[in-house]
């Protein structure tokens, strides 16, 4: 597809070479690999071990225990490659920068080499011409300023002055823009140090600087200093073993390695676009908004097929993960509506993103059917919701309009979302055409009253599934082995684990069954877990290389967070996984195990609720 954007004038300094994403993440690798770091496997975008957070938003999350100290299998000093979701600045996506799914690169210290070397290297695969070869002068940096808690990082500007980076392009920020928090309420975090490239657009004024949002200023990599531990009581203390932890995003460096003015212009996304103007019977010039949604429709569906198509990938709902992913396709296909598609299109574009993207992600073809049947299915639930809601919002416009605040109650907006499935954010486009507001404050409150009744009874997100490690809780999980593999000998081996949810109270466990099971199914799991459970079976834990664990028949469901050394909890003869959590030395400690409930979860997905007594 042709570029709409301004190329930077005749004689600008060199903006590194033209590179592939393939190019870029092979050079990445040979340049740390040979600095003594370990190539290490990338995580699920489903986080497994952090409660905190609903998708993985970066290269850091999880590496978390190992930032605190815990020993990793491939040592100190790791490089690699993170599927990444950051929704957090959505409405920004359809501007030159912004994406809900992207690739991170990621080299990292674990209590080995701290801001020297990781400034130096930074600056050396930038500019160094075997490597990306960015003209210095395109390079400038910020770094963090400081606040009441933290001191300003004046060691890492004193570096990068070193490094040949003059004062007046070395920019001191605060914490928005220059501090890593944790991911969740409590962790590691850092000040950090950002790299950008001068675009060669012309400034936005006279405090034209990086991070200003105008587009001459173009970040692509971060480099986070773990100097702290963010604490419960929201103090910041020294972690006795510092870290270093960099990104750099993949479709970001290799727009500015081609001359582009936009992440949206680098080749993954040109099948996408390019099948868009087929549709809408148009080329990708326009309005601003034309330009703006054809950039939403190709973010999100791209993000919604990563969702689907992830090893641990989750279907569309109402609540958590399978909201956002129904915001977004949701999002997609209103703004394919504003543009003319009255046809359904999303399985059409994501079958783009599987062709375009399996290689580097195979996990896409694996899951190819699941993914592509997910999203029929939203759209046709959507179209009904969407008709339904229209209708509503009609009825209720007339009255609206003569409300003084111009402002639509967040009751109303609750209403249309709880009644009819219509997301607040199209209330509020809708609202907008007609020049009102939502009253979002109280959409709040009455959405979290919904998720609260939602939740009665069945716990909220745990660490890696569980509430803590207490005896039951560990008693719980070990139990969840036994049903697992109970299911698979009752049901066959289609059947897979999908969730996990566990309190001292209750197991709740999710997996793969495409339709309800009998009274004699369950009653039959039941027998065989509790024959195991009287059998007194060892419990047996061993380290053993994951391709030697799978190749002796381990079940790996989260093979995408698994390090090279995994552990395998063996139950006698009867369960072999690959597992990280706390378990009994003996079924006979569990008890008499009981199935409560056994539900649907979501298409193609059960649920049972089981306790030990």
């Amino acid at each position: 597809m042709r570029s709409t954007g301004v190329r930077p004038p005749e004689g600008r300094a060199d903006r590194g070479k033209k590179m592939t994403a393939e190019e870029l993440r092979r050079l990445y690798f040979d340049f740390f690999t040979s600095r003594g770091h370990t190539l290490v496997q990338g995580a699920s975008l489903i986080p497994q071990e952090d409660s905190t957070i609903l998708f993985t938003p970066a290269g850091m999350q999880p590496l978390v225990p190992y930032l605190l100290g815990e020993k990793h299998p491939g040592g100190s000093r790791l490089v690699d490659i993170q599927k990444c979701i950051r929704t957090g600045d959505i409405e920004e996506v359809g501007d030159p920068t912004h994406l809900t799914f992207f690739e991170m690169l990621g080299n990292w210290s674990l209590g080995d080499y701290f801001k020297r070397e990781a400034i130096e290297w930074s600056f050396e695969f930038l500019t160094g011409r075997e490597w990306l070869g960015f003209d210095p002068g395109l390079l400038s940096v910020t770094v963090f300023a400081g606040d009441g808690q933290v001191p300003p990082d004046d060691e890492a500007a004193s570096i990068w002055e070193d490094m040949g980076v003059p004062p007046e392009r070395i920019h001191f920020l605060g914490r928005k823009d220059n501090w890593w928090g944790p991911t969740g309420a409590t962790g590691p975090c850092g000040p950090d140090t950002e790299m950008f490239i001068d675009t060669g657009r012309p400034p936005c004024g006279p405090r034209c600087m990086p991070g200003c949002g105008c587009g001459k200023y173009f970040e692509i990599w971060n480099d986070v200093f773990m100097q702290y531990r963010k604490t419960s009581d929201g103090d910041f203390v020294s972690l006795e073993q510092r870290n270093v932890d960099t990104g750099m995003g993949v479709e970001r460096t290799v727009a500015m390695m081609n001359g582009c003015t936009s992440v949206f212009e680098v080749p993954v996304f040109q099948p996408l676009l390019g099948r868009l103007e087929e549709l809408t019977g148009a080329g990708a010039g326009g309005t601003g908004d034309r330009v703006r949604s054809l950039r939403i429709i190709s973010d999100h569906i791209r993000t919604a097929t990563h969702i689907l198509g992830d090893d641990q990938g989750v279907p569309p709902s109402n609540l958590d993960r399978g909201y956002v992913l129904r915001r977004l396709i949701r999002l997609a296909i209103r703004h394919g509506r504003k543009l003319g598609i009255e046809d359904p299109f999303t399985r059409d574009l994501a079958g783009l993103v599987i062709e375009t993207e399996s290689d580097d992600h195979p996990e896409l073809a694996r899951n190819r059917e699941f993914v592509l049947s997910e999203l029929h299915q939203e759209e046709q639930r959507f179209e009904s919701t969407l008709q339904s809601g229209l209708r509503e919002f009609e009825k209720l416009l007339p009255n609206l309009l003569r409300n003084p605040a111009a402002t639509v109650p967040g009751r109303v907006a609750f209403k249309l979302y709880d009644t009819y499935g219509f997301p607040v954010e199209f209330t509020a486009e809708l609202a907008s055409e007609h020049g009102l507001k939502v009253d979002m404050e109280g959409y709040g409150k009455a959405f979290d009253k919904h998720r609260e009744l939602s939740r009665q009874g069945g716990g909220g997100k745990f660490k890696g599934g569980l509430a803590d490690n207490s005896e039951m809780v560990t008693r719980l999980h070990t139990a969840t082995h036994l049903l697992h593999q109970a299911l698979r000998e009752v049901l066959g081996d289609h059947v897979e684990q999908k969730g996990s949810n566990i309190t001292e109270k209750r197991l709740r466990f999710d997996f793969s069954h495409p339709e309800a099971m009998t009274g004699e199914e369950i009653r039959a799991v039941e027998v065989r877990v509790n024959e195991i459970i009287e059998a007194d079976l060892p419990v047996v834990c061993e380290e053993k290389l994951l391709e030697e664990a799978l190749e002796e028949g381990a079940i790996g469901l989260f093979r995408s967070r698994y390090g090279d050394m995994v552990k395998v909890y063996s139950i006698g003869s009867f369960s072999t996984e690959i597992c990280g959590g706390p378990h009994v030395a003996r079924t006979g400690e569990l008890g008499h195990f009981r199935i409560l409930k056994e539900k649907s979860s979501s298409g193609g997905v059960r649920r049972i609720r089981a306790v030990l007594e």
